[in-house]
């Protein structure tokens, strides 16, 4: 690296850092990404070796303080019910994630005019929708066109997953009661794509995919990025943002691997750091000019945090099914997605068929529930769970809260000394009825299907995988961080382009729509060059 300022600085090298470098790299500017991570190297992902269950609560887990791998921050979760899940390294979360890839509804970009709740994004579903097809056709979308529930035109080049025997049975199941499910669209390789072979079902999805099938961005956006002549530095860890004189971003201080401190200036600045890092960053990138914080003139920087409170109901069959062989997402319903009337919540949830658990879980979650037994009958009580159970999860949409936010903890420092992010989170009681009522029609379905016994949790404590709303875009200054295509009201030479942006998180998994945005803001960079370094 030279010491001449660079034209495009990206912090954060994960789903939409990614998308950022490769979509800017056609400018053939000087584009540098930061991560504070190392590369992962799938020969070393727990399914290649007999401890991948251990590993996937150990060192390949979701949780950064379980983790604790020299590229984690902490993170003081002990004011929310639901612990944060990130992965810090190149690919960022999507190492980790199921590879389920649903886009947006329109409807969701509306809630306020249908629903009166929450607000209207300043962008629609028909602006993105080019956006949607172009990173389909970069990361690869599995999937069955056709599903009367979304846009007719779902970008899949892929056949979808296979149901197996779990989905088989549950799909029964929905037929029963006669409501919707389709396959899921995923982004995960069913036959060669891109450099990449199809799955062969090693079932470890989200402790990273040894077979390189599930498309993380290590092995799609960036690949071609770094071709394209991207540069991208590992072990940097941000600190701050620096302002120039005027208060716009004038660049970063950094540590690199051996902790020394680094000063890198740039003409712009791209935050990509997950709804978390990013206004954690953003606040502690403090300044005569930003007192309260980077960009932080509405007081809204880390506030509106939203998660997904996902409920997890499985049930118990006679017959074997697959297990924990198979992708977990091979199918979708969205049957209670829309706000109804005759229901005692706003908006709506998706359910997401997931199969089996392997030994090592069946035998804890069986221990847990006290239907496994120590000494005698433990053996037959264990025959009769394993590769026997299967279920769902409901994905909540979560509306947005200002009291649900990330601030920085005053004691609280990651290894360089850097203040840790605090959680403050709270289920609402829309959230808390939507968990109820999903319990409940997915026991019926898994009744329908013919199971025995049913297990849930609700809201599922590990799951704050989708971190979103802590910047959000809008066209009002005083109500919003950023504006309709990513660039900061207070900084002009500032973009956000991660899940903080999202003015509402839908109930669907945002990946496929963190990354349609992302594109969208970088060929709004694009028409704009000129201005942007003014």
């Amino acid at each position: 690296m030279t010491d001449d300022p660079v034209d495009v600085l990206i912090i954060g090298a994960g789903a939409s850092g990614a998308a950022m470098a490769w979509s800017l790299a056609d400018t053939k500017m000087r584009i540098v990404c930061l991560e504070q991570g190392s590369w992962p190297n799938p020969s070393t992902y727990p399914s290649t070796g007999r401890d991948w269950e251990a590993r996937a609560f150990g060192d390949m887990g979701f949780n950064p303080n379980q983790r604790k791998a020299p590229a984690d921050y902490p993170i003081n979760e002990d004011n929310s019910p639901i612990k944060i899940a990130n992965f810090n390294g190149v690919g960022g979360g999507t190492v980790l994630y199921a590879g389920h890839f649903p886009r947006f509804l329109p409807s969701d970009f509306r809630v306020k005019s249908l629903d009166g709740v929450a607000d209207d994004w300043p962008i629609n579903y028909e602006t993105l929708a080019p956006f949607y097809t172009e990173n389909d056709r970069m990361m690869g979308v599995c999937g069955l066109a056709g599903d009367p529930a979304n846009p007719a035109n779902n970008g899949v080049q892929m056949p979808p997953l296979p149901l197996g025997k779990a989905g088989e049975a549950l799909a029964k199941g929905f037929n029963k009661l006669g409501w919707h499910w389709w396959p899921s669209d995923s982004a995960i390789a069913t036959e060669p794509y891109d450099g990449r072979d199809k799955c062969i079902n090693l079932g470890a999805c989200l402790s990273g995919c040894a077979q390189g099938a599930k498309a993380s961005t290590d092995i799609t956006y960036w690949q071609h990025a770094q071709r394209a002549g991207v540069e991208l530095v590992t072990e940097a860890r941000v600190r701050e943002i620096t302002v120039d004189d005027e208060g716009m971003a004038s660049g970063v201080i950094f540590y690199d691997a051996d902790g020394n401190e680094i000063k890198l200036a740039a003409h712009v600045v791209v935050l990509a750091c997950n709804g978390i890092g990013t206004p954690r960053l953003l606040l502690n990138s403090k300044s005569a000019h930003h007192p309260d914080g980077l960009a932080n003139s509405s007081g809204l920087v880390g506030k509106n945090l939203m998660f997904h409170p996902y409920a997890f109901i499985q049930g118990v069959f006679e017959d074997a099914l697959d297990g924990y062989r198979g992708s977990s997402n091979c199918m979708r319903s969205q049957q209670f997605y829309e706000t109804d009337e005759a229901r005692d919540f706003v908006r709506g949830y998706t359910f997401e068929i997931s199969r089996g658990t392997g030994p090592v879980s069946t035998a804890l979650s069986g221990f847990g529930r006290g239907i496994i037994p120590w000494g005698e009958g433990h053996h037959d009580a264990f025959r009769k769970l394993y590769n026997r159970m299967t279920g769902m999860v409901a994905i909540c949409e979560d509306l947005p809260e200002e009291h649900n936010r990330v601030t920085l903890d005053p004691e609280l420092k990651d290894a360089n000394g850097i203040p840790a992010p605090r959680i403050d989170y709270t289920l609402s009681d829309n959230s808390r009825k939507m968990l109820d009522h999903a319990v409940a029609r997915a026991t019926e379905v898994l009744r329908a299907a013919g199971a025995t016994d049913v297990y849930h949790e609700a809201p599922l404590g590990a799951a704050g995988w989708h971190l979103m709303g802590t910047a959000r875009m809008g066209r009002d200054p005083a109500r919003s961080v950023v504006n309709e295509w990513g660039r900061a009201h207070d900084v002009k030479n500032l973009f956000v382009i991660d899940g903080s942006i999202f003015v509402t998180s839908a109930g669907v998994n945002p990946t496929r729509t963190i990354q349609a945005l992302t594109l969208y803001v970088a060929d709004q960079m694009k028409q704009r060059l000129a201005n942007l370094f003014d």
